[in-house]
C-alpha cells in the first residue's frame, strides 16, 4: 500500500461576489483532482471577502447552516464527483445570532464527516473577529478520511501550541491551517510557526492563505500557501504571493514513523507536570 498522499491547497483572490468565489473554488478543486490530488483544503471563509476588517452587521448575511446549508451540500457533491477529501471553511450559523468560523470536512465519497469551529478568536485592528464569531465549542476533532486521520486549525489558532498538540495526540497525520493573514506584523511568523508545529507534533501541515487587497480594508493577503513535513522542511515551493494558485504536493506518510522513532517527542512528554498550564 502506497504511503504517499497527494494533497492540495487552494488560495484565491476575492472576486467581488460569493457566487463566483464558489465557482472558482470548485474549478480549483477540479484542477487539483485532475492532477491526482486526494485531499484538498480551501482558504478561511473561502466564499466571501475577509469582512472582519470592518464591524458591520450586514456581513452576518454570509452565514449558512453546516451541514444543511447550500454550500456544504454543493461541496459534498464536488468531493464525491472528484473523489477527493475536501475541507471547506465557511461562516456558520448554528441558530439566529449564534455564528462560528467553521471548516466542514467531507470525505471522498461525499460523506459529511464533521466540522471544526475556530476556538481562538482575535480582536485587533483589521481582524475584528469577536464581532462575528463565538469561540468554538467542539474542541479539536480529528477526522477519519479516505487519506487517513486529518485535523483542522484555523488561522489565528496557529499562535497557540495547545491545539496543535491536541490534534497530534488524537492521531492526526496532516493538519490543515486555512488562513487570512496579511503583510506586516506577523508575516515573518508564516514561515516560522507552522514548520515549528509540524516538528513539535510530528505530522504534516498544510498552510493556506488568501491573496490580494480587498475593498473592505488595507490588509494585504500575501498567499504563499505551502506544505511542510514533520522535519520542518517545506515540500516543494510555496505558492505565489499575489495570484490564485493550486498547490499540489506528494506527502510521504512514511516520514511520520521515521521521525517519531528518531525524536520520540510523544514518548518523552510529561503530562503529569502540565496541570498548572490549565490553571493559570
Amino acid at each position: 500500500m502506497s504511503q504517499i498522499v497527494r494533497a492540495a491547497l487552494v488560495q484565491q483572490k476575492w472576486t467581488g461576489e460569493k457566487k463566483t468565489m464558489i465557482e472558482n473554488a470548485v474549478g480549483h478543486v477540479e484542477v487539483a483532482a485532475a492532477q491526482g490530488a486526494q485531499v484538498v483544503c480551501l482558504q478561511e471563509l473561502f466564499y466571501g471577502p475577509y469582512f472582519c476588517q470592518v464591524q458591520e452587521p450586514e456581513y452576518f448575511g454570509y452565514t449558512e447552516a453546516i451541514p444543511d446549508g447550500p454550500t456544504t451540500n454543493l461541496m459534498r457533491d464536488v468531493a464525491r464527483d472528484n473523489g477527493v477529501v475536501l475541507i471547506a471553511p465557511m461562516y456558520e450559523q448554528e441558530q439566529p445570532g449564534v455564528y462560528y468560523n467553521t471548516a466542514a470536512v467531507i470525505d471522498a465519497d461525499g460523506t459529511y464527516l464533521g466540522k471544526h469551529r475556530k476556538n481562538h478568536i482575535p480582536q485587533v485592528r483589521g481582524f475584528w473577529e469577536k464581532f462575528y464569531f463565538r469561540p468554538g465549542n467542539l474542541g479539536y476533532p480529528v477526522f477519519d478520511t479516505a487519506v487517513g486521520r486529518i485535523g483542522v486549525y484555523i488561522c489565528y489558532e496557529r499562535h497557540f501550541p495547545e491545539g496543535w498538540r491536541a490534534l497530534g495526540l488524537a492521531g492526526a497525520r496532516i493538519v490543515f491551517n486555512p488562513s487570512a493573514t496579511s503583510r506586516g506584523l506577523s508575516e515573518y511568523l508564516w514561515r516560522l510557526e507552522q514548520p515549528a508545529a509540524a516538528v513539535a507534533n510530528e505530522y504534516f501541515v498544510g498552510a493556506i492563505n488568501r491573496v490580494g487587497i480587498e475593498p473592505l480594508g488595507d490588509d494585504d493577503f500575501y498567499g504563499q500557501s505551502y506544505f511542510v513535513d514533520p522535519r520542518g522542511q517545506t515540500v516543494g515551493e510555496a505558492a505565489s504571493d499575489s495570484a490564485d494558485e493550486v498547490v499540489v504536493r506528494d506527502l510521504d506518510m512514511g516520514l511520520l514513523q521515521e521521525v517519531r522513532d528518531l525524536w520520540a517527542f510523544y514518548r518523552d512528554r510529561r503530562p503529569d507536570t502540565y496541570g498548572p498550564l490549565t490553571e493559570a
